[in-house]
């Protein structure tokens, strides 16, 4: 009796030991209750979950992980983060199978090396942190990022892989875990893993200006304690900060809700991190005060995040409560960010590898192919073939850096699928980037690079609503002839150096795309830059406030003769 008795309570309280995979070292995991068992409602199973994952009640499922604080021997993330992960993986399901045939591929067997590993060049060797995995489960990561590395040649420089896939081998297998981080890697709607120098770099300038404006006191009360080190050092290991010191348990449940969210979760819990520093540190006699004064602020963060003194629930409730952070917010800051550093890359002279294709421009038989097939760089009339190459190769070097790696592809065009807005859409929503070409009956040649796919003018925000417009400040417009010029979102041209109030970008400045099904239209306020009709016969275009661009043909109004619209193959 007493043995069946001890048989329930284990059922019921899964054991320390059982609730992990072998390659896990339990005995150092710290479990963690947040308040007293009856305090709260019972946690969610993943069964409860699983149908609001599978109807894509997106939203819902956002707020209940945020709500459940699954204690870390929860068996309920062996199933809920691969479902989590399977949610952002693009393209084709791989096979079962598929990840053994790459072992086998890359090692030969599918027996564990004795000798180390060698890491692909991305991963930084000072944080191929393993958490609480045995020497066996630390050889399993390496050969997952290893394999990851043979599989994603593009990915040139990713400290956050490592600990990420390390993290995931607490809850799963290993071939569970390579389909999860290939899902995570791969994901075009959410940015979860960094995969370049220069995007890493972006995401520390990122969450500095973002804490000048959402945690504004934390943010100058880290720039007083920097000192002559200055606050930029300090953000530079903002991931580190989650990563590398948050307690274990605490990691989990911000991870819990990184699988969903992506990188944004991040963001936000660095911010709470900085928020509940300030709010410890701001006296001058306290321990963490002293320990910045005394060992410096970039020490003192460390160790306030690994001595952590808000449990992961509160943690959560600071990150999530920061108000007015949106997503598009933070896309606008990361976009701005990114085109700023790539500037400063080309005025100073820095090389980025930006494509598998020499130069960064399409290959020879790609660009004669889009100058046969295309109406609008045509080699037929009037122009030369030397002329129109010299538009291609231009407009290819308006395009951002990581497109360029793809190559172009037609989607729709006019001449061939006729002039509906419904045959549009179906050949085109679904495919992001784009890049549409117009020309004119007057012969003249403009268009858009369009960031976002046109099936978002779909989508529905939190209340309910039908966007009027969506797209991200990628977005530009171009004119190829006559002239030949580009206009970026204005908000690209504001002054870095002005405090964040002064650099708020209007409303009325960001008005990207929109679309119904009676029209199309890129640019707005005060005006329209792009506007076509259901019939994509005629246009008008004008200045608007989110692009400053003049008319991109002097009428302002135009004739289509023929619209291109290309997507790129691979993005």
């Amino acid at each position: 009796m007493p043995s069946v008795m001890l048989s329930a309570v284990l059922e019921e309280e899964p054991d320390l030991y059982e609730a992990f995979p072998p390659h896990v070292d339990p005995s150092g995991i710290t479990i963690l209750t947040d308040s007293p068992p009856g305090k709260k409602a019972p946690l969610k199973t993943f069964e409860e979950l699983q149908p609001i994952l599978q109807q894509g009640r997106k939203r819902e499922l956002k707020l209940l992980i945020r709500e459940n604080s699954w204690p870390i021997n929860s068996p309920i993330r062996a199933s809920l983060w691969p479902a989590l992960c399977r949610q952002h993986q693009h393209g084709k399901s791989m096979l079962d199978g598929f990840y053994w045939d790459m072992v086998t591929q890359v090692f030969g067997t599918v027996e564990l090396p004795d000798k180390p590993i060698m890491l692909p060049p991305f991963v930084e060797a000072t944080h191929c942190l393993g958490y609480h995995l045995t020497r066996k489960g630390r050889a399993v990561a390496d050969r997952v990022v290893s394999v990851l590395g043979y599989a994603c040649p593009d990915i040139t420089y990713s400290p956050s892989l490592y600990p990420i896939t390390a993290a995931l081998l607490h809850f799963m297998p290993e071939e569970e875990c390579y389909h999860c981080m290939a899902s995570l890697v791969a994901s075009k709607e959410k940015m979860f893993i960094t995969q370049t120098k220069l995007l890493n770099e972006v995401t520390w300038k990122t969450v500095m200006q973002i804490a000048k404006k959402h945690a504004k006191s934390a943010a100058q009360h880290l720039s007083r304690l920097s000192g002559a080190i200055g606050p930029e050092r300090i953000y530079a290991d903002w991931q580190w900060w989650i990563l590398a010191a948050l307690p274990f348990p605490h990691l989990v449940r911000v991870l819990d809700c990184f699988f969903h969210e992506g990188i944004k979760v991040f963001y936000r819990v660095a911010l709470a991190i900085l928020i509940l520093f300030h709010k410890h540190s701001t006296n001058q006699n306290s321990e963490w005060y002293a320990e910045a004064t005394k060992n410096g602020v970039d020490h003192a963060v460390d160790k306030f995040c690994r001595n952590m003194p808000a449990s992961p629930t509160k943690l959560l409730r600071t990150a999530f409560s920061i108000r007015a952070l949106s997503s598009q917010y933070i896309s606008r800051v990361f976009i701005k960010t990114e085109m700023t550093l790539k500037s400063k890359q080309v005025i100073t002279g820095s090389r980025l590898v930006r494509s598998r294709s020499s130069d960064n421009l399409p290959t020879s038989q790609s660009q004669v192919n889009i100058q046969m097939m295309s109406h609008t760089l045509t080699i037929r009339e009037r122009m030369s073939e030397e002329t129109c190459k010299q538009m291609l190769f231009t407009l290819w070097s308006w395009l951002p850096v990581r497109i360029t790696m793809y190559q172009p592809v037609l989607l729709y065009t006019t001449e061939e699928h006729g002039c509906s807005l419904t045959t549009f859409y179906v050949r085109v929503e679904h495919h992001e980037p784009t890049l549409l070409m117009i020309k004119t009956c007057n012969n003249e040649v403009f268009g858009a690079y369009c960031s976002t796919r046109w099936f978002e003018r779909n989508q529905k925000d939190e209340r309910g609503n039908r966007q009027a417009y969506f797209g991200t400040g990628e977005t530009f417009l171009f004119s190829l002839h006559p002239a030949r010029a580009k206009y970026p979102w204005v908000g690209c041209a504001k002054n870095d150096s002005k405090e964040e109030g002064d650099t708020r970008t209007a409303h009325a400045n960001s008005l990207f795309m929109a679309a119904d099904n009676t029209m199309i239209t890129i640019g707005g306020g005060e005006g329209q830059a792009i506007w076509m009709d259901e019939n994509i016969r005629f246009g008008k275009t004008d200045r608007c406030s989110t692009f400053n661009n003049p008319p991109l043909c002097p009428s302002g109004d135009f004739e289509i003769r023929v619209l291109e619209v290309y997507g790129f193959s691979g993005a």
